[in-house]
């Protein structure tokens, strides 16, 4: 039996310590794993292990230097972020520690009578089995309601750690005095006192459960602010550039009425000889047309200023547009500015981060009653990030109107194609 128990022991602490907890802070983090992480994990635990009975030290005591080793390898090993390294290092063994509480609580209620009984063995391996499969639906749990690859929780992760501290206090606790540690309990008088703390455990690990996902919906409730504010400015600033494209048609009006005017005083002027003066007055009205004009003539002027703020920022882009919207068009000017800002602020930052040619070129084509603008830009060799919400914006408008979204990447070339229904 004692050999049987050192099997249980050794399987335990390379299975249910050494993998599981290497395997859940990769798949916790995004990080990819090494095989070193494991040699030297597994080399830690087996030091600890061999210390703690080498002195016969305290349970608890060798969990808390086994979390520090499983802390430095996190931190240290795979860059993870400091808090982001302890709560996942506590996590590990509060896990693995509550699902070895309860399947001790069950061994304890059940296993008595089968003492002295060979389907003895038989049980303990298959209660070691169940050991390894609550371990791997609780860290599942856990992955679905944490996910830290976008660094979109971790400023808020100092939230859960007193949680988890107290969690992982309170089920050692339960541990060092109602168990030893990595053997099953199997008193009869004991029946009673294991059912309550099997209950307390299942209880501990729902609340453990219920906190990760009211942390979860909280940390969604911070991520909609922050959108809600970025959507705030992004309609402020679209808002300027229809109040600059209507003050902009307001000019030209006023230019074109008079353009009568302009041509009979330069007319005087070259009739009467004076051509000195005539030039001078002919350069002041190119001036006037200049300020008057665009770059980029789309048909929509609220677009060409738009084109000409954001191009104009990034003149080491090279910028082809070429493309004329339909008058009128169905379209509403905001919903424009919604998608040309954010697909042009998404290619000019994909054009930043590349190296060597930085291009842009914007299409435009009416098919029918539908229109399809195609935006393409260079970008680097890096797979695509997730999508953000400026092209969540672009799909919104692109639903509002009845038509579709399609975005691809081929090589070092992006791709992002609207198709509206401008009927």
């Amino acid at each position: 039996m004692e050999y049987f128990a050192l099997l249980l022991d050794s399987l335990c602490l390379l299975v249910g310590h050494g993998v599981m907890h290497m395997v859940f802070i990769s798949r916790l983090t995004g990080k990819k794993l090494k095989k070193w992480y494991f040699a030297a994990y597994f080399l830690l635990l087996g030091m600890i292990q061999l210390i703690s009975d080498r002195l016969a030290l305290d349970g608890t005591l060798s969990v808390g230097v086994g979390v520090l080793a499983l802390y430095g390898l996190s931190r240290y090993g795979m860059g993870n972020q400091r808090s982001v390294s302890w709560l996942a290092a506590v996590l590990s063994f509060y896990i693995s520690q509550l699902s070895f509480g309860i399947i001790n609580s069950v061994e304890a209620a059940l296993f008595p009578r089968f003492i002295g009984s060979p389907l003895l063995y038989l049980l303990l391996l298959a209660a070691q089995a169940l050991f390894f499969g609550l371990c791997a639906c609780c860290y599942r749990a856990v992955w679905k309601l944490l996910a830290w690859t976008q660094d979109s929780q971790t400023p808020y992760i100092g939230l859960l750690l007193f949680p988890g501290l107290f969690f992982f206090a309170a089920e050692l606790y339960i541990l060092q005095t109602a168990y030893s540690f990595f053997a099953p309990m199997v008193s009869l008088e004991e029946v009673g006192k294991h059912s309550t703390l099997l209950l307390l455990q299942v209880m501990g690990l729902a609340a453990l459960l219920c906190t990760l996902y009211a942390y979860h919906h909280l940390c969604q409730g911070f991520q909609a602010q922050a959108a809600l504010q970025s959507l705030a400015q992004a309609v402020h600033t679209q808002k300027l550039y229809i109040t600059e494209a209507q003050a902009r048609y307001e000019q030209t009006k006023s230019f074109r009425h008079d353009v009568k005017n302009h041509l009979s005083v330069l007319d005087g002027l070259l009739s009467s000889g004076k051509l000195e003066e005539g030039r001078k007055y002919l350069k002041k009205l190119e001036t006037v047309s200049e300020a008057l004009s665009f770059p980029c003539r789309t048909g929509n002027p609220v677009v060409d200023i738009l084109l000409e703020e954001k191009l104009g920022l990034a003149k080491e882009i090279s910028a082809e547009v070429s493309l004329v919207l339909p008058r009128p068009c169905g379209i509403d000017d905001f919903d424009l500015c919604v998608i040309f800002a954010n697909a042009l602020d998404n290619a000019i930052a994909a054009c930043r981060s590349c190296d060597g040619l930085k291009e842009i070129r914007i299409n435009g084509k009416r098919q029918g009653d539908f229109y399809m603008l195609a935006f393409e830009n260079t970008c680097s060799d890096e797979p695509l990030p997730p999508a953000g919400t400026g092209l969540s914006s672009i799909q919104a408008v692109a639903e509002k109107y009845r038509g579709a979204v399609l975005s691809e990447k081929s090589g070092r070339r992006y791709y992002l194609s609207v198709l509206l229904n401008i009927s």
